[in-house]
């Protein structure tokens, strides 16, 4: 088996939305970056995922790095530079393109996957960022408490690349380098026991009890044509699936209230005062473009219906995996053939064959996401874990969240947990503006690996409010900053914490790149 060998400074080892930040941030330090990704797009959520922006109401004004929003603007721009729209959204300061009712700039994945490269692409071009995409990492050289390098297999022939450098960044979006760097970890619930959380789950923790994960896909909707797929081969199984906490069949216009668990009757298209599915993460609203260019709105389907906890892809078996993955691939076709063939209407007729996948808009044969979105990852057992104490209302009442000092950026999100592989119902409770401590990103033990996604010092409760788009780009922001810090000061990441002085020359770093530490 043919190997070869890549050297820099910063090795990240996933392209996600917060591998993307992190590379960022080292490269404009000055650094050497290696980032590899398993699919052919960079980006994760917001791009190989096809997840709109989860974001929080303040986000216009407040709420994220300046890089983030420096994304942000450059969906914008690219709508704007390249489509012909009309003049009430092409003067608009903050146009949406699709006019989501979740997201404030819900957009095309592909739009995403643009604006990612062109930030890149600088670094890229003089040779600072090497992105090499189609590998997963397989196996990783330490030496005691300090990473050594890790080796990567191509997906497509089985070669192998081993990068090696002075720091290692985990930012894929299941925390995949953490056991092969054989880093101490946790998955899934705690017990009340162990953390005090009010929601924690009582008796024994439960590590195999992960959210849900859902493959998303894009479709139109073309009235009069036919474009109804070819039967899944699971759909008599998820027409009939039903799980003991669900109202109706998993293929129904009903699901849980997150927040009550009372059941909810949704609508496909706008229906009365009913929720209405298509324009909750809708990433194209054509009445904004030019009358033809066209022919429907273009939506993301994210929804309850689609997503899958009947088992976790973490710490099984390939076999079982591959099983999983393929079974939630399937619920997504099932529930486009049901909506296609058999979803009740308002007009008593049944099926909506005027769906249309788009496959185009996420870039694959079979029409689904390049990857799934992964809500939950494994978490490092960090110098500092964030509980839901420090983030609760219920427990902080009006003095806010809990404030840190070492705090490298902020975030806001309800904690928001899907179903469960464990059998669980959804958790939705509220939460308080807070602040991503440094000491969430500090590995216990190893001295040169640093979390820069959904792997961070966090429970499955406060994962549930960490894990969105801005405050995940926030986290390999900072991971991706500390390591050059750490280079340029000859330090280990746990001595920035350590020393004030340290600390506070960081956090000014931190501050110059337009990093907010705490909310205003």
């Amino acid at each position: 088996m043919r190997e070869t060998e890549a050297k820099a400074d910063v090795i990240i080892i996933g392209a996600s939305t917060g591998g993307c930040a992190a590379a960022l941030a080292a490269a404009e330090a000055g650094k050497t970056v290696i980032l590899t990704e398993e699919s052919d797009w960079i980006g994760g959520q917001l791009t190989s995922q096809a997840v709109p922006p989860d974001e929080h109401p303040w986000i216009e004004q407040y709420g994220c790095t300046l890089a983030y929003r420096q994304f942000r603007e450059g969906v914008r721009s690219y709508y704007k530079r390249n489509f012909p729209l009309k003049a009430s959204a092409a003067f608009q300061p903050l146009f949406n393109p699709g006019n989501a009712m979740v997201s404030r700039i819900s957009h095309e994945p592909r739009a995403a996957l643009a604006v990612l490269e062109a930030m890149l692409a600088p670094y890229v071009h003089s040779g600072a960022v090497t992105v090499v995409k189609g590998v997963r990492p397989v196996a990783a050289e330490t030496d005691g408490d300090r990473v050594r390098g890790v080796t990567l297999e191509h997906e497509d022939d089985g070669t192998r690349l081993t990068v090696t450098g002075a720091y290692f960044l985990d930012a894929t979006d299941c925390g995949d380098l953490l056991p092969l760097v054989g880093a101490e970890y946790v998955t899934g619930a705690e017990s009340a026991a162990e953390t005090g959380e009010p929601h924690a789950v009582g008796g024994p923790a439960m590590p195999q009890d992960m959210q849900a994960f859902t493959y998303c896909f894009a479709m139109d909707y073309l009235e009069g044509e036919d474009h109804t797929i070819e039967r899944p081969k699971q759909y008599d199984f998820w027409r009939a699936w039903r799980a003991d906490f669900w109202p109706a069949p998993q293929l129904s216009w009903q699901s849980p209230s997150p927040r009550t668990h009372e059941p909810v009757e949704y609508a496909l298209f706008p229906q009365g005062d009913k929720f209405s599915l298509w324009r909750y993460r809708r990433i194209l609203d054509r009445s904004q473009f030019r009358p033809g260019l066209f022919a429907s709105d273009i939506t993301a389907v994210n929804w309850p219906q689609n997503d899958y906890w009947l088992g976790p892809i973490i710490d099984v078996t390939p076999e079982e995996r591959r099983s999983h993955l393929e079974a939630a691939k399937q619920l997504s076709l099932s529930l486009l053939y049901w909506m296609q063939t058999e979803a009740p209407r308002p007009d008593g007729k049944l099926g909506y064959p005027g769906l249309r996948l788009r496959r185009d808009v996420v870039g694959t044969r079979d029409g689904l996401a390049k990857m799934p979105y992964i809500r939950e990852s494994r978490r490092i057992r960090a110098e500092f874990t964030v509980l839901e104490q420090h983030v609760s209302p219920e427990i902080r009442g009006e003095s806010g969240a809990q404030t840190f000092d070492d705090s490298v950026g902020i975030g806001f999100y309800h904690i928001d947990l899907h179903p469960s592989s464990g059998g669980r119902n959804y958790i939705d409770i509220p939460s308080l503006p807070f602040q991503i401590p440094l000491g969430s990103l500090l590995p216990v033990r190893l001295i040169n690996l640093l979390p820069a996604c959904k792997n961070i010092g966090t429970t499955h409760i406060t994962n549930g409010c960490y894990r969105l788009h801005p405050v995940e780009w926030n986290i390999g922001e900072a991971a991706g900053a500390l390591a050059a810090f750490c280079l340029d000061e000859g330090v280990i990441p746990k001595e920035v914490r350590l020393k004030k002085e340290r600390l506070e020359a960081f956090q000014r770093r931190l501050v110059k790149r337009g990093v907010e530490l705490s909310w205003p």
